[in-house]
């Protein structure tokens, strides 16, 4: 009996140890990696949990601001955040918070609380801990001035704006659309300033794009704010040619079977199908190639390359112009209808064809319809394009002059005949090269902006 009493006692004062340090057992580990100290528009929650084999009783995350608690997310309901495992004992919490997940933030200071439980003494008992952390909410959008003034652009053609942006990190540039044309330190463009954040920015009205199309400029911070501003500019339409392109036999059993063995990695059901070719690579291939070279834009120095007025190819006549819209037809059949982004210039065969204007070799291979291309970048998104050579000279980060040499004329690729096939290029997007080839028109719409440009002050604001 006494053993008894004595194996009871010693029983109870073993479970009041244990209950008395299940009391004071460690709550999970919280780690409150985003975000660090800002949020504005948009931001990222990133909380890490670790409790042993990832159990938890109740997580709660919540953001406080004036005295008003908004609830980011629970166990019980999760919401709009995403729950993973990262390991045996780790729970993430990831979700997007900012003003446009949380309408309620306002500008200022706020606290991010982390409230986790997990239990202990096989669930009897319950270890808590906390985490918080202050951010600063930030919800002023960029500034922007615009800078120069008499903003003229023919239909297909491009511009270029000068503006300061504050903050000077802010991403900026003309939006005409769906398109963003990203702004350039002015430095780049040769103007001496000690304001970082003037900018210019080079932009475009597409072919296929409107007259009413929209233009404005935008600016974003990393945190999410954009402002946008309107400024004065005028549009002249172009009217576009229409012409019809007949192809036959001979032209299938010049350009499909080349193109083909020069692209493998285009697939086609039944390569002795010539016609079925020709449309699979005037339409598909043609897209590819055209994505690689908006790809290629990315690649663009932070600086302006080119000097004074491009040059067109000497003693050319021009054959077929830009934004023509083709149909092509076979055997008195319309089978397919593309629009010609280009200039096409014929002079004598094998013709030596030169740089328009000083650059960088970006491409310098076969690619697809346009067969032999070769493509210089000229800085701040400016790019020009040289197809269907029979010969390349030129390899892929060579800087060249103007009119050096870049290859001889052909008749690769898509191409019926040896002329040059010559594209300009802005972020990526065809314009018209007929702009670029007036020294007026370069002495006008830009040398004047960049001379005019005042770097004390601006001539016109509006912010939105």
């Amino acid at each position: 009996m006494r053993i008894l009493v004595i194996f009871i006692v010693l029983l109870g004062c073993g479970v009041g140890a244990a209950w008395y340090l299940a009391g004071r057992a460690a709550g999970p580990v919280i780690a409150i990696a985003q975000p660090s100290k800002v949020v504005g528009q948009t931001g990222e929650l990133l909380v890490d949990v670790d409790a042993p084999d990832g159990k938890l009783v109740r997580l709660d995350i919540s953001l406080e601001q004036n005295g008003q608690r908004l609830p980011l997310f629970s166990l019980s309901d999760g919401g709009s955040a995403q729950l993973t495992h990262e390991s045996k004992d780790r729970t993430r919490v990831i979700r997007a918070i900012g003003k446009r997940q949380i309408p309620a933030l306002e500008t200022g200071t706020a606290r991010i609380i982390v409230t986790a439980v997990r239990p202990v003494l096989f669930g009897y008992r319950e270890a808590q801990s906390s985490a918080s952390r202050e951010v600063e909410i930030r919800l002023t959008p960029p500034q922007i001035a615009v800078q120069s003034t008499h903003h003229y652009i023919n239909h297909g053609g491009s511009e270029m704006v000068v503006y300061r942006v504050t903050p000077a990190d802010a991403v900026s540039g003309v939006r005409v659309g769906n398109h963003e044309y990203l702004g350039f330190p002015a430095s780049g463009a040769g103007l001496e300033s000690t304001d970082p954040g003037l900018r210019v920015a080079f932009f475009a009205l597409l072919w296929d794009q409107d007259t009413a199309t929209p233009i404005d400029i935008f600016a974003r911070d990393e945190l999410g704010n954009e402002s946008h501003t309107t400024f004065e500019y005028q549009v002249f339409p172009k009217v576009f040619r229409n012409s019809r392109i007949p192809i036959d036999d001979r032209f299938l059993t010049k350009v499909v079977p080349a193109i083909l063995q020069n692209t493998p990695t285009l697939r086609v059901e039944n390569p002795a199908d010539l016609l079925a070719s020709f449309l699979r690579i005037n339409r598909d291939l043609r897209r590819e190639n055209n994505a690689t070279i908006a790809a290629l834009a990315r690649q663009t120095a932070p600086e302006i390359l080119w000097q004074g007025p491009f040059k067109q190819l000497v003693n050319s006549a021009v054959e077929a112009g830009f934004a023509d819209r083709r149909t092509y037809v076979y055997q008195g059949q319309d089978i397919d209808q593309q629009t010609h982004l280009g200039f096409d210039l014929a002079s004598t065969s094998f013709a030596p064809i030169r740089a328009a204007n000083h650059g960088k070799v970006l491409y310098a291979d076969w690619l697809g319809i346009y067969g032999n291309c070769v493509i210089l970048d000229h800085g701040l998104g400016l790019q020009s394009l040289y197809a269907h050579l029979s010969s390349i000279e030129v390899k892929v980060g060579d800087v060249v002059d103007t009119e050096q040499q870049l290859g001889r004329s052909g008749s690769t690729g898509m191409s019926g005949g040896d002329h040059l096939h010559f594209t300009l290029l802005l972020a990526g997007n065809a314009i018209t090269a007929i702009d670029w080839w007036s020294t007026q028109w370069v002495n006008d719409r830009i040398i004047r902006k960049l001379r005019e440009a005042d770097t004390s002050g601006t001539q016109s604001s509006s912010t939105e």
